[in-house]
């Protein structure tokens, strides 16, 4: 290990004196797994000891207490306190750990040992029994537990191996609600029933269309919790659910299409239907039944959220039975980035003052205005691999094996045999070695050779910064680290 950092220095020396800043921080980042030839990490001041299973890369840990859900004006934090006045009365958890046990991030849930999510190429591992949290749902079984109050919502920093694109970045933030009645405290379940019902008669109308054509349940597509609900009390619960959800939405579009006229961009909502939204079946393994909500906004529909009726197991594990209720979950950038017209994931963690001088929380909602763009620098990197097995690429980043912003995935494992290749490692390879000059990875070429069974990738790795123009000479110097870095790791044959 010595040795190669000597060498490392030595290369960094030899290069232009334009170049040498850029590779100091990125091949000290690009350590991705090293943490395994450390004895310990510290994390948040926190120390951890290490072992065979982390990965948890310096680029990482370096970010855990950036917290750009509470940090003052930034969209991500302005988001957040939007949807947190939708829900008065409820208590507001923004302060959770994002280091969690294995137990609370996937045994609490009901994850299967052999799921997916579980792998080192999903997630990041401080060791064997600690990770960072994959979902906020990571905290749901202790709130219940705790029962501090009937309704809540998080919002946290979450964190996953994923694609490199502009919407996708390794550290993300998820918001999830959730609303529980106590049966105990009414004398009868009828006393219950009134309430959902007196509740629902008080809600303000949306006064918008909303699409619901599917029944409260469907035995197959959406089931009811037979075992512990009954039809009445499910289909109370939905609608409560939706009611509640549809006008947050109506709150956090309005606001948007506020921001596009002050911006003065009024055309854009010109010949454009009416906003509207539509309730979709879904699946989530921790509510049935579930549904998704889409808006019609801008001439598209747009996913913003899933929800569901609380699976009831879930309450009995926190300790709380008697409990019933709904929750939700989404994401923040995917909300912030519509709002304030954000293009690039990566802006939201700029230090840059001609980005975060933009928002004001303590004013209306203003869409992003651009600083620069710079250009594009694209490099091919392409190469056979080493032997034959199972092989991830070409993968979407929303069909992640990970539980989605909703908690979404099924609990079940989907891979029978470990890949000789995945994807999420060669995105790591990208991230630690450029860090965010890197704008997007995309497989254009998957190859296997008919006669002698060899498998090839070619993958188009997009470099562009948020804030200089990347020079030729850099962008070959970034390209060539990770290029050997690939050959290093997994013993590819480059191309």
């Amino acid at each position: 290990m010595l040795y190669h950092s000597v060498c490392q220095r030595s290369r960094v020396l030899a290069l232009p004196v334009g170049v040498r800043s850029i590779l100091r921080h990125h091949i000290v980042s690009r350590q991705y797994s090293g943490g395994a030839s450390q004895s310990s990490l510290t994390i948040g001041g926190n120390t951890y000891p290490s072992d065979s299973w982390t990965n948890a890369p310096q680029s990482i840990i370096a970010q855990y207490d950036r917290r750009l859900h509470v940090q003052p004006n930034h969209p991500l934090s302005i988001t957040r306190r939007l949807i947190e006045s939708c829900f008065p009365g409820f208590q507001h958890h923004n302060d959770l750990p994002g280091v969690v046990s294995v137990d609370q991030n996937f045994d609490s849930l009901g994850f299967a040992a052999d799921h997916p999510g579980r792998a080192r190429s999903d997630t990041y591992y401080i060791n064997k029994d600690t990770l960072f949290r994959t979902h906020t749902t990571a905290h749901e079984v202790e709130v219940f537990r705790a029962n501090t109050s009937n309704g809540y919502t998080i919002a946290a920093d979450v964190y996953r191996r994923d694609a490199v694109d502009r919407t996708h970045y390794p550290i993300f933030h998820q918001m999830e609600g959730a609303l529980t009645w106590d049966k105990s405290q009414f004398e009868s379940n009828d006393h219950f029933l009134h309430q959902l019902q007196t509740d629902l008669k008080n809600f303000k109308s949306p006064s918008i269309e909303v699409q619901d054509p599917n029944p409260p349940f469907h035995k197959e597509s959406n089931p009811l919790q037979e075992k512990y609900h009954s039809a009445i009390e499910a289909e109370l619960i939905g609608a409560h659910l939706k009611r509640n959800l549809e006008n947050m939405a109506v709150t956090l579009f309005r606001e948007a299409d506020k921001a596009l006229k002050a911006s003065g961009q009024e055309a854009v909502l010109e010949d454009k239907d009416p906003l509207k939204m539509r309730w979709v079946e879904a699946f989530f393994p921790h509510t049935s039944p579930s549904w998704e909500l889409e808006v019609w906004w801008r001439g598209d529909w747009l996913e913003v959220l899933g929800c569901g009726v609380i699976d009831q197991p879930l309450l009995i594990r926190a300790g709380v039975p008697t409990r019933m209720g709904w929750a939700f979950g989404l994401g923040l950038e995917r909300l912030a980035m519509l709002l304030f017209g954000i293009p690039d994931i990566r802006l939201f963690w700029s230090k840059d003052a001609r980005f975060l001088n933009q928002f004001d929380e303590s004013k209306p909602i203003r869409r992003f205005q651009p600083f620069s763009k710079y250009p594009a620098a694209p490099r091919d990197v392409a190469f056979w691999l080493p032997k034959a097995g199972p092989v991830v690429a070409e993968t979407p980043a929303t069909t992640s094996s990970s539980p989605s912003p909703a908690g979404g995935n099924a609990t079940e494992p989907t891979l029978s045999e470990t890949p000789t290749f995945h994807e999420n490692d060669l995105m790591e390879v990208v991230r630690g070695t450029a860090g965010d000059s890197v704008e997007d990875v995309t497989c254009i070429d998957n190859f296997t050779h008919p006669k002698t069974g060899r498998q090839s990738l070619c993958y188009r790795v997009t470099y562009r910064s948020l804030e200089k123009t990347l020079t030729n000479e850099e962008a070959n110097t970034m390209h060539e680290q990770i290029r050997q870095e690939l050959v290093s790791r997994f013993g590819v044959e480059l191309r």
